[in-house]
């Protein structure tokens, strides 16, 4: 049932009280949870996705559209997500919310498509895109060599590494910075993109729907590339205990940051085609560079800057809430249990974090930005899409449930109607070999559900080497926070 007992050992005592108990601290407040969402927003896509939208759709009007669907849609999701967080306040985002509506199976397997998969996909992706940017001024004129490139990316997941389990106050501060800084240079790029329409470059927006592409599957692709762009929607529901008051922080960060990220993504899709042709947009392989070019001229080196400070802020926001669905499945049982375990000083959930950043390592070794891109949105509707059908399953069998925020129940129905479209398009209209893999990979969690979470089986020499691991990483086991 939806509102399972949990454990007799957690409890409300702080380790301030000199009790055994753990918890991660509550320090993350409406300026931080704004920054979460909006900080791992904004991120690589907006200055790499433009040119795939408009390469699916073939227009500017068209993907102008996409975009602002893209921000509705990503808007009714998290709104549906806020309704689901002050219901089941724990942290864990689809993992804790598919567990508690539809049993432990479904979650398992969602935790370990997105632990193993999903997640250090994602995060090895941005960091890929900060690595491009931050060595590319020290190789003028030629590609840099991938070698650099991913040594650069392995250091960024490394160094967010170290901040992540150090503090979280320190991570929520870096949190807050670059995203000033990225929302800093989304309004250059808005204001020079006004300043060149009131200058009467038009041209590209003008017969604006010309050559504009027809079809299910493209505009599925073009989809997931704009929706990219936002993900991090859903961030904030990760960290829920982590929430000062998050029956009133979740529901107004999300009503802030989403409509503020998605008119700054539609005026800076303006500008990009107030500045350049449909043609030049398409040829260009770093759009906001192409940009800075020819709009800032001396200053445009200020782009390549403004890219690297966004895609390590993203980064950043990515493995915070990365770390946090490892943890809260190994609290549950359905990792190993070292990895549910939170430093005795510094209150993070480090062996977590160290986990994540392994596996996003290991990402690094293969994959390209625009597959990592489409393979994770479709795994990804997937999970949105089976959660919203939970929340709506709640709406109908317990309207009785307690929950501070309700959203109306055409929000949800939109969001899972976009979810089931968004999955079976590609695969209806385009078959690739590429998504059974994905199902395969995600079923063959069965293999390990059964033995090690179902019956329990844990051998002893992984008890062991949990022990070991406890001593030498300095945690202990944490209990939830009651919010």
């Amino acid at each position: 049932s939806i509102m399972r007992k949990r454990k007799t050992t957690d409890s409300s005592t702080d380790l301030s009280e000199g009790r055994e108990n753990l918890r991660l601290k509550q320090e993350v407040g409406l300026i931080s949870g704004v920054s979460l969402i909006a900080g791992t927003m904004v991120g690589s896509g907006i200055f790499m996705s433009p040119e795939w939208v408009l390469y699916h759709m073939g227009s500017p009007a068209s993907s102008l559209l996409i975009w602002a669907s893209c921000g509705l849609l990503a808007m009714f999701g998290a709104l549906s997500y806020a309704e689901l967080g002050t219901i089941i306040k724990e942290s864990g985002g689809e993992y804790i919310y598919i567990l508690r509506i539809f049993g432990p199976l479904p979650a398992f397997l969602f935790a370990y498509t997105s632990v193993i998969l999903v997640r250090p996909s994602s995060l090895a992706a941005v960091c890929l895109s900060f690595a491009e940017y931050a060595v590319a001024p020290f190789y003028p004129g030629c590609s840099s060599p991938q070698m650099v490139v991913k040594c650069t990316a392995a250091a960024c997941i490394l160094l967010l590494t170290i901040i992540n389990c150090l503090n979280v106050k320190l991570v929520t501060s870096i949190m807050n910075i670059f995203t000033a800084a990225k929302l800093l240079a989304l309004l250059v790029i808005a204001v020079g993109g006004l300043v060149l329409l009131a200058k009467g470059h038009t041209q590209s927006l003008q017969n604006g729907f010309q050559n504009t592409t027809a079809g299910i599957a493209p505009i599925g692709v073009a989809f997931y590339q704009g929706l990219w762009s936002y993900d991090g929607w859903n961030n904030l529901n990760y960290v829920t205990e982590e929430l000062k008051k998050p029956e009133v922080t979740l529901p107004r960060a999300v009503m802030i940051a989403i409509p503020l990220v998605t008119c700054l993504y539609l005026l800076v899709n303006v500008s990009y085609f107030a500045a350049m042709t449909p043609s030049e947009l398409l040829s260009s392989g770093a759009v906001a560079v192409t940009w800075g070019d020819k709009v800032l001229g001396s200053w445009a080196w200020l782009m390549s800057l403004f890219v690297v400070l966004s895609t390590f802020g993203s980064s950043n926001g990515t493995f915070f809430s990365g770390g946090r669905l490892c943890y809260s499945a190994a609290r549950e049982g359905h990792m190993p249990d070292i990895l549910s375990m939170a430093h005795v000083r510094c209150l993070t959930p480090s062996p977590a974090l160290i986990f994540t950043s392994a596996m996003s390592l290991i990402m690094l070794l293969s994959g390209s930005f625009t597959t990592i891109v489409n393979f994770f949105s479709f795994i990804a509707w997937f999970f949105y899409g089976m959660t919203i059908l939970g929340l709506l399953y709640l709406k109908i069998k317990k309207p009785e449930l307690p929950r501070s925020y309700k959203v109306p129940i055409i929000i949800p129905l939109i969001v899972l109607v976009a979810a089931v479209y968004l999955v079976l398009a590609p695969i209806i209209d385009q078959p690739q070999i590429e998504f059974l893999y994905l199902v395969l990979f995600a079923l063959s969690g069965i293999i390990f559900y059964f033995p090690l979470v179902r019956f329990k089986y844990h051998p002893r020499f992984l008890q062991k080497i949990t022990l070991h691991l406890q001593l030498f990483l300095e945690v202990a086991p944490t209990s939830r926070n009651e919010n």
